[in-house]
């Protein structure tokens, strides 16, 4: 349900961005240049779309060995509609906005209005609209008051155009076993 907004910007500037190797980090580089440049890229699309930054969109350099990293501070957003490219497109940068809604149903269409649907998460006291959302959203794995926690003994994979197959469990012994049918005759 519609909420005040936190500030969130003295939370987010005391996240650590830097090496992985140190135990205070709380979010590495991305993984190249090119990379880097299609979330700055995407940053600025934010922008274009008519959101408001609220914080973070900057490049950040860091001390030490991974002075030469692709680092980017945590960048949120609102003030956009469910249905820009910024919402609808997969960024896979420490990118997020942030879209009010006033009922459930509205915020479950937004969730499914996207082509993709790897992932979703709830954050709920109410375990019975946890369970009443998580089996109308279109997503291939819905965590409910936590976020990447896996058991790897359990079926992963997404919806639409997330993902192919599923990995985990049983199910990742048919997506990565190639069948095959050797005949003889003696």
């Amino acid at each position: 349900m519609r909420r005040s907004r936190p500030n969130s910007s003295s939370r987010l500037e005391a996240q650590k961005i830097g090496d992985p190797l140190e135990p205070d980090t709380k979010q590495g580089a991305l993984v190249s240049e090119a990379h880097l440049h299609k979330v700055l890229g995407y940053i600025q699309l934010a922008h274009e779309e008519g959101g408001r930054l609220l914080a973070g969109g900057k490049r950040v350099t860091v001390p030490g060995r991974c002075a030469e990293g692709y680092f980017l501070e945590p960048t949120v957003f609102e003030n956009l509609p469910p249905n820009c490219r910024t919402n609808q497109e997969e960024i896979f940068g420490p990118v997020v906005t942030l879209t009010p809604f006033d009922t459930e149903e509205e915020a479950v269409a937004w969730a499914n209005c996207t082509d993709y649907g790897l992932s979703a998460t709830i954050w709920t006291q109410n375990l019975n609209r946890a369970h009443r959302v998580a089996q109308s959203l279109h997503s291939g794995i819905v965590w409910v008051n936590t976020w990447l926690h896996r058991d790897l003994r359990t079926p992963f994979g997404g919806m639409k155009n997330s993902g192919v197959g599923r990995e985990g469990g049983l199910e990742a012994l048919r997506f990565f076993t190639e069948a095959q049918n050797v005949c003889v005759k003696l």
